[in-house]
């Protein structure tokens, strides 16, 4: 069982036939279903995510790393404490968050706690814009076992043939730039946008943009943090786990779990 774990849990969405751990082990098909019972019972009571068998020929089982709401926010709320930090603000109004975000335990679960709320979706890729958002995306593509594509502000040679397209950001209010390569994204993918930050929503606008020259479709943005203003953003879809409402009058840094939790 403990190695039936170990290779569920290294490869989340990863559909493992049983034939796989019956000649790994050397055990009997009926042994690694019976196990593979016990396991799935353990994981839905520490609510560890779930162990998911898919009957027939081309079946197996697969782990989804599915995370409570309960458990969501109790890591959100310890972000938001180490968030209320006075240095953490930065000029612009912005928190400095990177090394969170490149802690791999926050990263892995803050990913994984992302891609819960598209669970449904089942992208065909993950995308983010360069740098902070990678870690995130990185651990949000892991756990649907997709590609992560990160976007860039500028053209790449070794990248070959790119697709560009100017949009107005949502916080500054100038025009910019984001770069793909004409391969990272197939005509009638799935996307999934994982970024660190949103505020007016500019950026996230311009990837719609940037998938229909693609013919892709974006199917949901997840951000961890979201500006409580401007209320009014440039998009409409998407999800935030923490929100961030300025300094008060005291100098205290208000970040409070998103109203999605």
């Amino acid at each position: 069982m403990v190695v039936m774990a170990y290779h569920l849990l290294g490869a989340p969405h990863r559909l493992f036939s049983l034939g796989t751990f019956v000649e790994m082990l050397s055990a009997a098909k009926s042994t690694i279903s019976e196990d593979l019972g016990f396991m799935r019972q353990a994981f839905d009571r520490f609510r560890l995510g779930k162990v998911e068998t898919l009957p027939g020929a081309a079946g197996g089982v697969r782990y989804l790393p599915l995370r409570g709401k309960e458990r969501i926010r109790q890591l959100v709320e310890e972000l938001c404490q180490r968030l209320r930090d006075p240095t953490r603000l930065l000029p612009g109004g912005f928190l400095y968050t990177s090394d969170l975000t490149s802690t791999p335990r926050y990263a892995t679960e803050l990913g994984e706690a992302l891609a819960g709320f598209f669970d449904e979706t089942r992208p065909d890729v993950v995308l983010t814009m360069e740098v902070k958002g990678i870690p995130l995306a990185l651990m949000a593509a892991r756990a649907f076992d997709v590609p992560m594509v990160s976007i860039r502000r500028g053209a790449h040679v070794t990248e070959g043939p790119a697709v560009s397209v100017n949009y107005v950001s949502g916080s500054s209010r100038t025009v910019q730039s984001m770069t793909l390569p004409l391969r990272a994204v197939v005509a009638g993918a799935k996307v999934l946008f994982i970024d660190d930050f949103l505020r007016g929503g500019g950026t996230a606008r311009g990837v719609f943009d940037l998938m229909r020259e693609f013919q892709a479709e974006v199917k949901g943005i997840g951000v961890l943090i979201e500006t409580t203003t401007p209320r009014q953003k440039m998009i409409d879809r998407y999800v935030s786990l923490i929100e961030f409402g300025g300094v008060n009058e005291r100098g205290e840094i208000l970040v409070s779990p998103s109203r999605w939790l």
